[in-house]
């Protein structure tokens, strides 16, 4: 027993070495092969001897079962958010009232890239880690401790003495470039949908239930700043920093200090180009006082720091030759054109498609120069370092090529088109266009409707090219087909060397059953996933709910008359006439008793009843704009949970209406007719606090 204690203590030890010298350093000093061995051998060791396992272990970064949910917690220092400023002149106006606070006193500046990740919080007592949490609102945050202990380039335990017996680090997690290609190339080869960008995808990682699913993504974390510290001081954050270092938790290693605002502006030139070469993504650098007592001294307003401030460059912009325009099909039969260009360069990626968005935004572009026409020279620009778009015409072709106009069939079945009366989008209006077909089994099939697991965007259009799939019904009958899915070619990718291979594999038995069992579980899914499956117009997953726990089964919805549906807050006029001209229809009739008659649920579940005394019960509320704690779904549902009924359209009926950033004509609406209007925060307390 002394021998394996002894043993197990010393693996561990140098485990965390070899983790502090890749994920810090970036100086590893064993190959991937030595260090798994390691591993393993000390999995092995532990097995035979549980009871010398231990809470910070290398082996215990991964729970053995999902987690039952997030709980919320206080943050002891508030995670504010930080001012933007666009210009060398918004700069020196940041450095001049900075100056003016500080008077005679000289000062620096403390500059570092701004990460798109997503913020969290660690907090370490006696150099353990006990908690790692969201930002939330900057006040509250959610508890994903389980999550962040997945991610090897965050200590469980600090190394070396001399730690506070408090110290929360602020942060940033992502996925790193590499990492994430490397998924999203095995998502492919295995049907699933790629993740569209990093930080979208941590975000979901990061919420993710089962943590064994998301150990192996590779997030990473970089610290750039503090919030409670018990126990140490330091004079500034340069010294905080390398403190950190020392301690095992990763900081950038293209932070500088600057003696002055001219330094800073220098920095922020020179630093535009090398930004594209990281490995996280970065739309800009946090200028910070360095030292700590004078960030004391300025103090905060109610959102912001008055010691720092985020410089954000312009979307990046490039000029290209427009080629041709292709045309996309929408779930909804929207065809969208979309620019096919010679390549540029923008934010570090090779862009050759941008979005026009659609032909009233064609016609704009082209508006002086008669017109936008293939051969075109325009400018593109990456809309949040992210969605490609073309901005203007620069200049006319030479030669000029064929101009771009609306089509005038559908350009992949050649069916009739129409344009939206009143509307600025034109319509594929032939319901069996393969386009669509596979638009809407993908919105089908999708996570918030009959979530199936195995049937990812590939897939379907594979399915619907073979004939195998033509309508969301004939998924149910999948089961037949087994033999021809097992044999369907994709498109494998791997990496060899310095690229990647691509290689052409069956599906394969195992992917194939896989398939199969998320189509089966699917039938069990409630009224209410089934209703927004189907992908009636304006009938969204909130409505679709809505619906299904008035009426209870999908019969009795499609026998109810427009003002039987109107009955149902937050159903309007429109909505109405839509559910009705699908449950009148022989496809609409068709399809959903055929999905019942091939085992698909068509009730909706009693839902729980909450307490009469909870203070949302029998009240009305829409939720509007960006929220910083939830996301959208996540409070409704916390609103039917407390006995409240969340529509997406504000009436007199309306009580109450929850105002996020970027809220619009929702706010104004609510306003005119005087709802009471909630921020999240002030929802937070008057609905959740105990």
């Amino acid at each position: 027993m002394s021998n394996a204690k002894q043993e197990i203590e010393a693996i561990r030890r140098e485990i965390e070495e070899h983790d502090y010298l890749y994920y810090t350093t970036a100086t590893p000093r064993i190959s991937d092969r030595e260090y798994d061995a390691l591993f393993k051998r000390l999995k092995d060791l532990e097995a035979a001897h549980p009871e010398l396992v231990t809470n910070d272990s290398p082996t215990q970064r991964v729970g053995e079962k999902p987690i039952d949910g997030f709980s919320h917690v206080d943050h002891a220092v508030p995670m504010l958010s930080i001012d933007n400023t666009y210009t060398a002149d918004e700069l020196r106006e940041f450095d001049g009232r900075v100056a003016k606070a500080l008077g005679d006193e000289s000062y620096a500046y403390i500059v570092d890239p701004k990460i798109d990740g997503v913020s969290a919080t660690l907090r370490y007592e006696n150099g353990l880690l006990v908690l790692g949490a969201t930002r939330g609102d900057g006040k509250t945050g959610d508890d994903i401790t389980a999550n962040l202990r997945t991610i090897r380039s965050i200590p469980l335990k600090l190394r070396g003495s001399g730690w506070p017996s408090v110290l929360e680090v602020r942060g940033e997690a992502y996925w790193p470039r590499g990492a994430f290609d490397r998924h999203n190339e095995a998502r492919i080869a295995n049907g699933l949908e790629p993740f569209a960008n990093p930080r979208n995808a941590t975000t979901g990682t990061l919420k993710s239930l089962d943590t064994q699913s998301i150990a192996d993504r590779g997030l990473a974390f970089i610290a750039h700043g503090a919030g409670e510290i018990s126990g140490a001081s330091f004079e500034s954050a340069a010294d905080f920093f390398e403190a950190l270092k020392a301690w095992g938790i990763p900081t950038t290693k293209h932070q500088e200090v600057c003696t002055s605002i001219d330094e800073v502006i220098v920095f922020v030139e020179t630093w535009d180009e090398k930004r594209h070469g990281l490995e996280y993504e970065t739309d800009g650098l946090v200028v910070k006082v360095n030292d700590l007592a004078q960030r004391d001294r300025l103090g905060t307003t109610s959102r912001y720091p008055r010691w720092a401030i985020a410089y954000k460059y312009a979307a990046e912009q490039g000029e290209t030759i427009l080629r041709a325009v292709d045309y996309q099909v929408g779930k909804l039969g929207t065809i969208t054109p979309r620019a096919v260009m010679d390549p540029v360069q923008l934010s570090g990626t090779t862009v050759r498609h941008a979005s026009l968005h659609n032909f009233d935004q064609v016609e704009r572009l082209g508006i002086e120069h008669g017109g936008l026409h293939e051969n075109d020279v325009v400018l593109v620009e990456k809309a949040g370092e992210i969605i490609p778009q073309v901005v203007r015409l620069v200049s006319p072709g030479s030669p000029r090529g064929r101009k771009i106009e609306p089509p005038t069939v559908c350009p992949i079945c050649k069916g009739d088109v129409a344009r939206d009366e009143g509307g600025v989008y034109i319509r594929c209006v032939n319901p069996t266009c393969d386009a669509q077909i596979k638009e809407r089994l993908k919105y089908f099939c999708g996570r918030d409707q009959m979530d199936i697991e195995g049937l990812g965007d590939v897939l379907v259009e594979k399915l619907v090219d073979l004939k195998l799939v033509e309508s969301f019904a004939d998924l149910y009958t999948l089961a037949d087909q087994e033999a021809a899915i097992r044999e369907i070619e994709i498109e494998q990718q791997r990496k060899h060397g310095d690229g990647v291979k691509t290689s052409i594999v069956k599906f394969g038995e195992k992917r194939t059953t896989k398939l199969l069992d998320g189509v089966e579980k699917s039938k069990g899914q409630s009224l209410s996933r089934v209703l927004a499956a189907l992908n009636i117009r304006h009938v969204g997953g909130s409505s679709a709910e809505l619906i299904a726990s008035h009426f209870g089964e999908m019969e009795k919805i499609a026998a109810a008359t427009e003002e039987e549906l109107q009955d149902v807050d937050g159903v309007g006029p429109e909505m109405a006439k839509s559910l009705r001209s699908f449950f009148e229809s022989e496809a609409g009739t068709q399809l959903w008793r055929t999905l019942a008659a091939r085992g698909v649920n068509m009730t909706q579940p009693e839902s729980t009843t909450a307490s009469p005394d909870s203070p949302a019960a029998g009240k009305t509320f829409v939720v509007t704009g960006t929220l910083q704690k939830y996301e959208r779904k996540e409070i409704e549902t916390l609103i039917k949970q407390m006995g409240g009924k969340a529509t997406g359209t504000v009436s007199k009926k309306t009580d109450f209406l929850i105002a996020g950033d970027k809220a619009g004509s929702k706010l104004e609406k609510a306003s005119r007719l005087g709802v009471t209007i909630l921020s999240e925060a002030e929802f937070i307390k008057q609905f959740l606090s105990e």
